[in-house]
């Protein structure tokens, strides 16, 4: 049983580094939301195409999976320190980035939490075309020339989350991604948001996903019901790790929309 006399804060006089100490901690986070806060706003035409569940069809079975998702996160956020994920595929369409646009809405939750998207595709990048968004300066010029990140990222309206974008960087995107210059980046970033999504390329044929791995704290694996082979499934989870992969999203599970139909039916014909 808990004595919550225990978990009160009691007022204690501190020494005079103790004190400066914790000057330095207020004014450093009154730095970075500083920083967050002068993030420039990019407004995003909100599209049926783009199969935002939660926006355009927030009473849908998609919707409800992601907030549900979103709950499992948050648990384990609490529980081991979850911050940065990697969200990858077996295979190309499996559906990946259109679970990072829904997940990452759902963990902003209209912009109540910190939420940064990073475009790591650096091969195929979709996000920013599919958003729609001019092209600019992101990740790839980070890693190639030193850019500073909080200046290449967008804070996305009416989603709510923060996206630094690929890019157009003319070097090896594999080399870049395997630099020492990504730790950096990530450094620079890490302590101003709730929560990293990495968009990666799928883990076949590429070792990108493998290697941006090194850098998140967990994996979601995007597979398509009914379409990706379970070879391509084996192959990616041996590839990253099976310890490393928090669980596996499949992707249109037409069964589970028509229960949910059927469920929402019922109750609107009582």
């Amino acid at each position: 049983m808990i004595n919550f006399s225990e978990l009160l804060w009691k007022p204690q006089r501190l020494k005079g580094s103790e004190l400066s100490d914790l000057d330095g901690s207020v004014a450093e986070d009154l730095d970075q939301t500083s920083e967050l806060h002068s993030i420039p706003v990019e407004e995003v035409r909100i599209r049926p195409d783009l199969r935002i569940a939660l926006l355009t069809d927030p009473r849908s079975p998609g919707a409800d999976r992601f907030r549900f998702l979103r709950m499992r996160l948050r648990e384990l956020k609490a529980a081991v320190n979850l911050r940065k994920l990697l969200i990858t595929s077996p295979l190309p369409q499996d559906g990946k980035s259109t679970v990072a646009l829904n997940l990452a809405t759902a963990l902003a939750e209209g912009g109540k939490r910190s939420v940064l998207v990073i475009e790591a595709d650096l091969y195929h990048p979709t996000l920013a075309q599919r958003l729609e968004l001019p092209i600019r300066p992101g990740l790839g010029e980070c890693l190639e020339k030193g850019l500073d990140p909080l200046s290449a990222i967008r804070h996305l309206e009416p989603l709510g989350w923060y996206l630094l974008a690929a890019g157009e960087s003319s070097a090896n995107p594999t080399e870049l991604l395997q630099s020492e210059a990504l730790a950096q980046v990530l450094q620079r970033l890490s302590s101003h948001f709730d929560w990293i999504l990495f968009d990666t390329p799928p883990v076949a044929p590429l070792t990108d996903a493998v290697s941006l791995s090194r850098h998140v704290d967990a994996s979601l694996l995007i597979v398509r019901a009914g379409c990706t082979p379970q070879e391509s499934v084996k192959e990616a989870l041996a590839a990253l790790g099976q310890k490393h992969v928090l669980g596996i999203i499949f992707n249109a599970a037409e069964g589970l929309n028509r229960l949910y139909s059927e469920y929402y039916g019922y109750y609107e014909k009582k």
